[in-house]
């Protein structure tokens, strides 16, 4: 039988030419998948995370959420009778069904700029979940679009919890004990010198159940952390703490969807 090689290289090599690449086919599946969802009622009123990342910063892709858009959520979701509580409180089992909280991966300069006035209109506590190299300038994002150690500790003063994403942004699920130990110990020192905050939570990066371990959970409790932020709900590696991840295709119908659990055993494909 004849290798299917040659003919995977020439769709690979036409696909590139049409302009089509994985990032593109996953963020239309992703669309596809969270409109199909989204029809299929649920109403579990039960705390929730929300998972967010940037909040207008395009080149964020799938994981930025327009600024009016993100307004019109909470707005939506305290017009339905949400409370919004720290995260800590949720991941802690002392928040009551019906609480909310809001969470922020990487450290996105928008996060500041943008996000924090909106919630701070509404009284809404929020969690920001920084990469540490990156808050020293240590990333390839262009100027500007990360926030540095002073941002950082604008948005502490502001009321947000910090809590620590990692060294670098790996992937966890590659990494043996000791290389875990280290993303884990080692940005909860960096943070601590930078900033004075001591950092005891943290999110996983990408967040869905492949890219944790049970050597990076030994890992997280052995660095000292009293929580570990998962990006899944059902299908979350054991013993982290489920989030409900929001993107940039959540409308109205998508993000009610979301709250009553219409994604809770859906993850990311990527």
């Amino acid at each position: 039988m004849p290798s299917a090689l040659p003919l995977l290289s020439t769709a690979k090599r036409t696909a590139r030419r049409a302009g089509i690449t994985r990032a593109g086919v996953a963020a239309a599946r992703m669309c596809c998948e969270r409109n199909a969802l989204a029809l299929r009622e649920k109403h579990r009123v039960r705390a929730r995370i929300l998972c967010y990342h940037s909040v207008g910063t395009p080149e964020w892709g799938i994981n930025d959420v327009a600024p009016a858009r993100f307004e019109r959520q909470l707005r939506l979701a305290l017009e339905e009778g949400w409370r919004f509580v720290p995260a800590t409180a949720i991941a802690d089992g002392s928040a009551g069904p019906g609480t909310l909280a809001v969470t922020f991966d990487d450290g996105v300069s928008t996060v500041l700029a943008k996000a924090a006035p909106i919630l701070r209109e509404f009284d809404i506590p929020f969690a920001v979940f920084v990469v540490s190299e990156w808050a020293d300038g240590h990333h390839d994002f262009g100027e500007g679009t990360i926030l540095d150690w002073r941002g950082i500790e604008t948005l502490a003063a502001m009321g947000a919890e910090i809590g620590s994403h990692s060294l670098d942004h790996p992937n966890f699920r590659g990494l043996n004990g000791d290389a875990a130990l280290e993303q884990l110990a080692r940005s909860r020192e960096v943070i601590a010198a930078r900033t004075g905050i001591d950092a005891r939570t943290f999110a996983i990066p990408f967040g869905q159940s492949g890219n944790w371990t049970e050597a990076a959970q030994q890992a997280a409790h052995a660095a000292g952390y009293t929580a570990v932020y998962a990006q899944a709900e059902e299908t979350r590696f054991p013993g982290t703490v489920p989030r409900t991840f929001v993107t940039r295709f959540d409308g109205d119908r998508i993000f009610r969807a979301a709250l009553g659990g219409a994604f809770d055993r859906w993850e990311e494909w990527f």
